[in-house]
């Protein structure tokens, strides 16, 4: 006698539910992988921006710290020129100010227009200026250096020049073009922290205010004396990561700034005290 075996599988109900289901738990980790890429993405973004922070900040603060420097003893020193005089001239002017050099009046820290990048302009006694160049000087030869910074094109770019030049003390020779040295800069503000007067007879070389580079020229002349230098840097991730609604940023006296582009931002500062020029004003009192 043969039987047949009843088959049973699964109702319509049944695969409905199962598919339903697997819908569920496919949409849940999808999500949870976009959710990842983003986070990752914007742990990136964050790393670069925070990686381009320190660097510049580094970068400017060991450069600056060389401001105002000038030993007339200093044996590698080129004294093609009288180097007492320099030496004057460097220590009293370790931020150029506009109208400082006879060769061009119009070279010196510049404050931008309506909250636009600032320029720095600083000198000071040294082997080689911001990109390397030696100028014609021989290879451990020190001369009088000025460095430019300033920001075209959203990049943080530096200039170098023989400073004797500029004063007029040598003919001009061909300068090397500007140097890149960091992209994606929003924005580049600068202040100057001064000291009082000479009428104050105050020579501890504390800074008593900070001022913007419209009134340097104006402090200079009444003997104030630059001994510190504040950098505000807002830069841009370099990441398709995007952020909405974007913050706004205020750096310094500046009017605040909301970036058009949602991107991710950072914002940098810092303060750095000259000591060469605070060893100069100290020099008073002796």
């Amino acid at each position: 006698m043969i039987t047949h075996r009843q088959q049973a599988g699964f109702s319509l109900i049944e695969l409905m539910i199962a598919l339903v289901l697997g819908l569920i738990i496919s949409s849940a980790i999808i999500q949870i992988m976009i959710s990842n890429n983003m986070t990752e993405r914007l742990n990136r973004a964050v790393g670069s921006a925070q990686e381009n922070g320190r660097f510049i900040i580094s970068r400017m603060r060991n450069e600056l710290l060389m401001t105002g420097r000038y030993d007339t003893l200093q044996p590698t020193l080129n004294a093609d020129v009288d180097t007492v005089v320099e030496s004057a001239f460097v220590q009293n002017n370790p931020v150029i100010a506009v109208g400082d050099f006879v060769t061009d009046a119009t070279k010196g820290s510049k404050e931008g227009a309506s909250g636009a990048n600032d320029t720095l302009m600083v000198g000071f006694q040294g082997l080689q200026d911001c990109r390397a160049s030696k100028h014609s000087y021989l290879a451990d030869e020190e001369f009088y250096v000025v460095n430019e910074y300033f920001v075209e094109n959203n990049i943080l770019k530096c200039k170098g020049y023989d400073g004797r030049v500029l004063r007029g003390l040598k003919s001009s020779v061909a300068t090397d073009a500007p140097y890149s040295i960091l992209d994606d800069v929003y924005s580049f503000q600068v202040q100057y922290g001064v000291t009082d007067t000479l009428a104050s007879q105050d020579n501890t070389a504390r800074p008593v205010k900070f001022i913007d580079a419209d009134t340097l020229a104006t402090e200079k002349a009444s003997g104030a004396q630059v001994v510190a230098i504040r950098l505000a840097i807002l830069l841009k991730a370099d990441s398709e990561v995007l952020i909405d609604p974007v913050p706004s940023f205020k750096l310094f006296s500046e009017e605040a700034i909301q970036p058009t582009e949602q991107r991710l931002y950072k914002q940098f500062e810092t303060t750095i005290t000259l000591r060469n020029s605070k060893n100069f004003i100290r020099s008073r009192n002796i």
